[in-house]
């Protein structure tokens, strides 16, 4: 009677062991798939996106680009600032002119020698005189020139050609006559000077009939 129940207690035994070792093996693979046993691409995406050296690169790009936007508009103001303050009297100087184009004219239109007949007349042109060297004195402090181009070439930029005068000893395209004087205020033309130009020299050509093109005169 012995004998059953041993070998009844050692199938028992080994059936326990053997649920154990079982169980044992589940757990162990429940803990590997948890671990890492999934799809391990999206893991390795993330870690290169949070790379701090990457993440390090960017920003300091991004600082050095906007440092150099700032510095760039910070120069931007900077010449504004300064073209407002030399050129805030344009237009200002621009009306001026006609009170320096009018002085002149006054002392132009005066007959000569009248000054020599009448002490009036010569007391009136010496004050019209002394307020026009004022005027240009005022001008020249305030970096405003006048442009009077007799005898250069003419210019472009700031000559205005009203006509050419032909048959002149000067040399073609040179100012011959200035009609107005034409101004500047430091480096941008306020007025262009209204000027006549040398024409070009004919040398004879002109007595020679025109020569015809494309037609065949021999007979």
């Amino acid at each position: 009677m012995s004998m059953p129940e041993d070998e009844r207690r050692e199938e028992k035994m080994a059936a326990e062991d053997a649920f154990d070792d079982g169980a044992a093996e589940a757990d162990g693979a429940a803990a590997s798939n948890d671990d890492g046993g999934g799809d391990d691409t999206p893991k390795t995406a993330n870690a290169e996106d949070q790379d701090p050296a990457v993440i390090i690169a960017d920003l300091k790009d991004r600082l050095l680009r906007s440092i150099a936007d700032m510095e760039n508009l910070r120069n931007r103001s900077r010449r504004e600032q300064e073209d407002a303050l030399k050129y805030a009297t344009t237009n200002f100087a621009r009306d001026l002119l006609n009170v320096s184009d009018n002085l002149r004219r006054a002392l132009e239109s005066a007959p000569d020698g009248a000054d020599t007949d009448s002490d009036s007349l010569k007391i009136l042109r010496d004050g019209i005189e002394m307020t026009e060297r004022e005027l240009l004195s005022v001008f020249d402090r305030h970096g405003i020139e006048q442009i009077s181009p007799l005898g250069e070439k003419f210019d472009h930029n700031k000559h205005q050609a009203m006509f050419k005068v032909p048959g002149s000893e000067a040399e073609p395209g040179t100012v011959i006559q200035v009609v107005q004087p034409g101004y500047v205020l430091r480096d941008r033309l306020l007025r262009p000077a209204l000027v006549g130009v040398a024409a070009e020299k004919n040398n004879g050509a002109g007595d020679e009939p025109p020569k015809s093109e494309g037609v065949d005169t021999q007979a």
